[in-house]
């Protein structure tokens, strides 16, 4: 087996990953931004197979051109370092020209693509107060955007959101000229499948199932109405390549296990 060839055997947490790198096939030289464990694990993988030229930071203001373990503290010298990228740059470098792609994990979604980080429950004396709206606002407006949620249910995938912290199609839309030139909302990555937003409406669609998981479990997972293809494929499975790079080079310690569990 050649080690580009699909893995025959693999984790649900293998296949989050492979959906999540692939968010980025295809952007080139632009800031990759992934935010959280699994999404740093999937932007490293992307880079070192096939988005070759996609700029990457240490996750602090070093822009490094090796692929870092994830939650290893690495020392400077073990770093090939290519740049600086100091917090109060990267708006001017990639922000507001749009050339940043980021994955956030919301706490919930709609079907257009709002999503909430700030709190659960009115907004005036919410049941829990999360992170706040933090970048999510301007990242949603200015360049793409993706998602990952390792907990697909009813209170993740909302029919309306709690709070509004990163705009969706529908809120863009109805935004003044050009503002929302920039505002793309590329995929939605979940533990039980992939979803899009390219429908006439920009409504999330299903865009693929995972192994193992059907369409009615997704549809009762979700607590709006989906856009469901009349063929749903399934997800890709990982390469032999990636699985090697994920546990041997990328996640030596495991942090993809512990975030996302195998199905009972």
């Amino acid at each position: 087996m050649t080690t580009s060839a699909p893995a025959e055997t693999f984790t649900r947490g293998e296949v989050c990953v492979a959906a999540l790198a692939d968010v980025f096939r295809g952007d080139g030289e632009i800031l990759g931004n992934p935010i959280g464990n699994v999404p740093v694990i999937a932007g490293r993988l992307a880079r070192a197979t096939f988005e070759p030229d996609l700029v990457m930071t240490d996750t602090e203001a070093l822009l490094v051109a090796n692929t870092l373990p994830v939650g290893v503290a690495v020392p400077f010298e073990d770093k090939l370092v290519e740049g600086w990228l100091p917090f109060a740059s990267i708006f001017d470098v990639a922000v507001w020209p749009g050339r940043r792609h980021i994955i956030m994990g919301p706490s919930q979604i709609d079907r257009y693509g709002n999503m909430n980080i700030a709190c659960i429950g009115d907004w005036r004396q919410p049941k829990a107060q999360l992170l706040g709206v933090r970048g999510a606002p301007g990242n949603t407006i200015n360049h793409t955007c993706s998602y990952w949620v390792p907990n697909h249910g009813t209170r993740s995938f909302v029919e309306k959101v709690d709070y509004v912290s990163g705009v969706g199609y529908d809120r863009a839309a109805a935004l003044p000229g050009d503002s929302a030139r920039f505002h793309e909302i590329r995929r939605v990555v979940s533990n039980l499948g992939v979803f899009d937003f390219e429908t006439p409406d920009h409504t999330m669609r299903l865009r693929s199932v995972h192994p193992g998981v059907t369409v009615d479990e997704v549809i009762e997972a979700t607590g709006f109405e989906l856009v469901v293809p009349d063929d749903v494929p399934e997800s890709r499975p990982p390469t032999v390549e990636e699985q090697q790079l994920i546990h041997e080079v990328i996640d030596p310690n495991g942090l993809l296990a512990k975030e996302v569990k195998e199905p009972e």
